[in-house]
């Protein structure tokens, strides 16, 4: 039996172990194998990272760097990412299964991510208020808040991270991160990197193990003055309720169950590409996968036709491999809910397209064909439950009004797609789509420049984008009285 791998958590500077030793199998999803032994948190270890980042944070070289040093911090790792991206991604694919042609590019990318938030760190600034009151001068200026939790799923754990703890600290905040349980290895191999940068000690630490007692101990730790959550539902609710007890800012990236809409004047070819992109990249485990399908029933036939053609071409295998165009799901419990909601489709009368099964091949490994499900009915379950797999829903829809009702007819709205040659129908309905990001003509594009985050259950608050840093400080308000003159008499009033 190959040896695993033996990890250990960044905390104040140092790699431990949890503080009874514990540790937890990770699993290569392309395997069914573990490959790496996890340190399993105890609240003693979460308490002692967030010390660490509040020392760090009240005290010493980054409590008292200039904002352009932050900047310098952050360069230094933004070029190290884009160096070590082939490891990185590699780490990341051995330890989801996303293929590394993906992840790989994925690091370098966030680089830029860095980049940007290294400029900003700078560029906060506060205003002179015109005050209503003479002989006094009023102006605000802008804080950190203090120690942040950043909570990351196993999912583009790379990339979330970037658009936390980069505005984070180009704003002066001290981090504790809690790498997912389901994939953690990447976290602690860029934690490598934090180390390599520079960063002083106790400014980022990251901490591995699961919901309880790790997540909870964080979240509700009395000195974490925010919490930045990228999860599911259920565990955000869990997370809101732990925030009761320290009042902590909260923004919360929940996921969604995206439309995808194609009206009957869309370029065909576009559409398909966008669409199987949207839903099949990464296996369909990405927070804004479309995988409600839309098509006007004019050419619903033929977009059907040209598209499952495509999708039963799709290789899937080794994520390690350059040929493979689709890897295996990131857990068994994904692979055995979809399996159940693909089948309870088809008893309410869904057709099933292509796809629905394992695949004969690779033998073993979490691996779901990319399935397409014709749906006769919105109101069937698998139309507004998030699979996070490959999974397509796909229904017809007859005018612009009634789409715009099916697509807003859920309890999620983190993203839409628009496919149609008509600008000014793009854009009524991106008004009337209830969701936080909207593509027209496109899907699944990122930057660091552009904010997003959701509606309704997909959560609240926004990520990325220079807003994203002022959301990491908080406003001071200084009043200076400019007259040489003593204060009058309070007891005087005139």
């Amino acid at each position: 039996m190959t040896e695993l791998k033996r990890c250990q958590m960044l905390i104040d500077g140092h790699w431990v172990d949890a503080e009874d030793g514990r540790t937890f199998e990770s699993i290569n999803p392309a395997t069914a194998e573990p490959w790496a032994l996890i340190p399993e948190a105890t609240a003693l270890d979460v308490n002692r990272a967030v010390l660490a980042a509040h020392r760090a944070f009240t005290e010493g070289e980054w409590a008292n760097a200039l904002p352009t040093a932050r900047g310098k911090y952050l360069r230094r790792l933004a070029d190290l990412l884009a160096e070590r991206s082939e490891e990185l991604g590699r780490a990341e694919t051995i330890d989801t299964g996303k293929m590394l042609k993906e992840t790989r590019w994925q690091a370098k990318y966030i680089a830029e991510f860095f980049h940007y938030y290294a400029g900003c760190a700078d560029k906060i600034q506060g205003a002179t208020l015109p005050i209503d009151k003479p002989d006094m001068h009023a102006f605000t200026m802008r804080e950190p808040l203090g120690v942040v939790a950043a909570v990351v799923p196993w999912n583009s754990q790379l990339f979330l991270v970037a658009v936390k703890i980069g505005p984070a600290l180009a704003a002066g905040n001290t981090v504790v991160l809690k790498a997912s349980e389901h994939a953690s290895v990447p976290m602690l191999e860029f934690g490598k990197l934090i180390e390599e940068a520079g960063f002083p000690p106790g400014v980022v630490n990251i901490v591995t193990g699961h919901g309880d007692p790790c997540g909870k101990a964080l979240t509700s730790h009395p000195l974490v003055q925010r919490i930045s959550f990228t999860g599911g539902p259920a565990s955000a609710r869990n997370v809101i309720h732990n925030s009761a007890s320290n009042f902590a800012q909260l923004s919360l990236e929940l996921g969604g169950k995206s439309p995808f809409i194609v009206f009957e004047d869309a370029d065909v070819e576009s559409a398909v590409n966008g669409s199987i992109s949207g839903i099949f990249g990464a296996s369909g485990q990405s927070c804004v996968a479309g995988s409600r399908l839309y098509l006007h029933e004019k050419i619903a036939d033929a977009f059907l036709d040209k598209m499952t053609a495509q999708v039963r071409n799709i290789r899937i295998g080794d994520p390690l491999a350059e040929e493979t165009q689709m890897g295996p799901l990131a857990t068994k419990e994904q692979l055995s809910r979809i399996a159940i909601e693909v089948a309870h489709a088809q008893e309410q009368g869904g057709k099933l397209l292509t796809g629905g099964n394992r695949p004969a091949s690779p033998n073993r490994g979490w691996y779901y064909e990319p399935t397409i499900v014709e749906c006769p009915d919105q109101k069937m379950r698998i139309v507004d439950t998030e699979l996070f797999g490959p999974v397509l829903s796909v229904l017809r829809f007859k005018s612009e009004d009634d789409v715009v009702r099916l697509a807003n007819d859920t309890r999620y709205g983190l993203a839409a797609g628009i496919f149609t040659r008509n600008g000014a129908r793009a854009l009524r309905v991106t008004r009337a789509i209830r969701a936080g990001i909207v593509w027209v003509n496109t899907y699944r594009v990122v930057s660091p420049i552009a904010e997003f985050g959701g509606f309704k259950e997909s959560g609240y608050g926004r990520e990325s984008g220079l807003q994203a840093v002022y959301d990491y400080t908080r406003p001071k308000t200084v009043w200076i009285n400019t007259s040489d003159k003593p204060l009058s008499n309070p007891f005087v009033m005139r």
